[in-house]
């Protein structure tokens, strides 16, 4: 039976109850869901132990970590908010990060709707999975006007997914170039923000932000629905903090 049907089954109700209620709220994110920051003491163990050097002395980069949970045996847990999203990528490169402000971007004057365009640059599908997932009845995006479209001219938001390849940098360009303004475009997941643990390999651009403007970075591998949903949200100025 689907966990959404279970979870149904046992409070009574289908839908998220996500933004009226924290993301941190029982069932309101998936249990195996890993939140955006590990915390703990960053010694020589778990700098070294790093796969894709995201943990440094100074802190995390949260753009970088791919969640492997490697630095769990050193002392670090998955715990902080799982509403996170950067404007920049060193915005994320913190050992605390902040929530991006209400509103950043552009689309917080439409006043309306969000129509969104999802663009996968060369992703193993974890991330188009948990997008997606907004669809389903548990999240419902559709309950809070956000909308999955087939086309960039009919969308306000570019959602791109994976490691920028070289095949897929004309057409990401000319997905952007297609949505009219006002438009805003979101990263979703460590392989458009830093290159993932694809980072340095021939033909891939380390980041999106190298070829269309971003205005909001979701770290993760993959981040949960309920971060990609708040993004959105902050997008048009309805996040769940604004209300």
């Amino acid at each position: 039976m689907p966990s959404w049907i279970q979870q149904a089954a046992h409070r009574g109700i289908l839908t998220s109850r996500y933004p009226r209620v924290a993301a941190s709220e029982p069932d309101e994110i998936p249990l195996t869901a890993r939140g955006p920051l590990p915390t703990g003491p960053i010694g020589p163990a778990a700098v070294d132990g790093c796969p894709v050097g995201a943990i440094s002395p100074s802190g995390v980069d949260q753009g970088r970590c791919v969640r492997c949970a490697r630095c769990l045996a050193t002392g670090f847990r998955f715990g902080a908010p799982i509403e996170m999203a950067g404007t920049s990528p060193a915005s994320l490169r913190t050992s605390t990060v902040a929530p991006a402000p209400s509103g950043a971007g552009s689309l917080a004057e439409l006043g309306r709707s969000l129509h969104v365009f999802l663009v996968d640059v060369g992703s193993c599908n974890a991330c188009n999975l948990e997008v997606l997932a907004l669809a389903n009845p548990f999240y419902d995006a559709s309950r809070l006007g956000i909308f999955f479209t087939n086309s960039p001219r009919h969308a306000d938001v570019l959602l791109v997914v994976g490691v920028p390849t070289a095949a897929m940098i004309e057409p990401v360009r000319r997905a952007y170039e297609a949505i009219p303004a006002p438009k805003a475009v979101v990263a979703i997941g460590a392989c458009p923000i830093s290159g993932g643990v694809f980072r340095g390999q021939p033909g891939l651009r380390s980041s999106l932000d190298e070829l269309v403007p971003v205005d909001l970075f979701v770290p993760g591998c993959p981040p949960a629905p309920t971060q990609i949903l708040d993004a959105l949200l902050t997008l048009a100025g309805r996040g769940r903090r604004e209300r």
